[in-house]
């Protein structure tokens, strides 16, 4: 039928807006946390709460993200193709969509108790907040990754209504490697950048130092992770082997980009991470449950 048709492609004109694929970034850390809270005793409804909540909180930040920065990547010839500067999605569309998206996420917090939806708004301020970041500070890919860590934090309190060293490492890990893998995207654009006034670390201290502090940061992730493994009783060999991949995999993230050879930096900082998040994810669940 028509309308189905119709909405399907609506639904991946949004998709493809928010680049649906990347909220596997936020969502495999929340989804092994709120297991791990859970302690083998599952909360399906918080649960399934936290999975609908997880996604309507990445997707409307996404949203949010491409109205705010909508003249920038207008101005920039490699967001310049993404649809609002394409004309094939309007501004007002994409933000009634983030608008959906955030009341879906607040209706959510209040379902999971009174602690997560006073936290709500603090979440919503940093979603919003990281999008203007990049216009004073060159901190804005911690901000990103801080904002993303609020995932592996939110479903622990969601879930326990405390917080514990196991959540503390999960979100530390997220929020590094996040914002590690945003340098290396960032650095796609320093000429743009610092001819436009954006700030960010590669146009701030240049590409060399810059994929050198986003290699500290994955260093510094995978600390986390590690010491994450230690702190949690449930997670044992299988956790452990992941993190072998994961740990491989930042590896060959970090070969395939160089200052002067930065063709595959999507590939390094989205793709190749996408396979990290679903390794960890994978080994997370199942030490859960095995």
């Amino acid at each position: 039928m028509a309308w189905i048709k119709k909405l399907g492609q609506k639904l991946h004109a949004y998709g493809v807006l928010v680049m649906f694929q990347h909220t596997i970034f936020s969502f495999s850390f929340g989804i092994v946390s709120l297991l791990l809270a859970s302690n083998g005793q599952f909360h399906w409804r918080k649960i399934l709460l936290l999975v609908i909540g997880l996604l309507a909180a990445r997707t409307g930040a996404n949203a949010i993200n491409r109205v705010i920065d909508a003249d920038i990547d207008q101005a920039n010839p490699r967001t310049a193709v993404r649809q609002i500067p394409q004309g094939k999605m309007s501004k007002k569309e994409a933000l009634w969509f983030a608008i959906a998206c955030f009341i879906v996420t607040v209706i959510v917090a209040g379902l999971l108790g009174p602690v997560t939806l006073a936290l709500s708004p603090i979440a919503l301020f940093f979603m919003v907040f990281y999008s203007y970041t990049k216009r004073f500070t060159a901190l804005c890919h911690l901000v990103l990754g801080f904002t993303c860590a609020m995932a592996p934090a939110g479903a622990w309190i969601a879930i326990t209504n405390s917080f514990s060293w196991t959540a503390f490492f999960l979100s530390g890990a997220n929020m590094l490697w996040v914002a590690g893998f945003d340098i290396i995207y960032g650095s796609q654009d320093v000429a743009f950048d610092r001819s436009h006034g954006i700030h960010s670390i590669p146009a701030a201290v240049g590409v060399r130092n810059g994929l050198l502090i986003a290699r500290f940061f994955h260093v510094i992730t995978f600390g986390c992770l590690v010491l994450a493994g230690i702190v949690t009783p449930q997670f044992g060999w299988i956790y452990f082997v992941g993190l072998v991949v994961i740990g491989s995999l930042l590896i060959v993230e970090h070969k395939v980009v160089r200052p002067d050879h930065l063709a595959h930096a999507e590939i390094a900082s989205y793709n190749v991470n996408e396979i990290v998040s679903l390794v960890f994810l994978v080994a997370g669940v199942l030490d859960v449950f095995l």
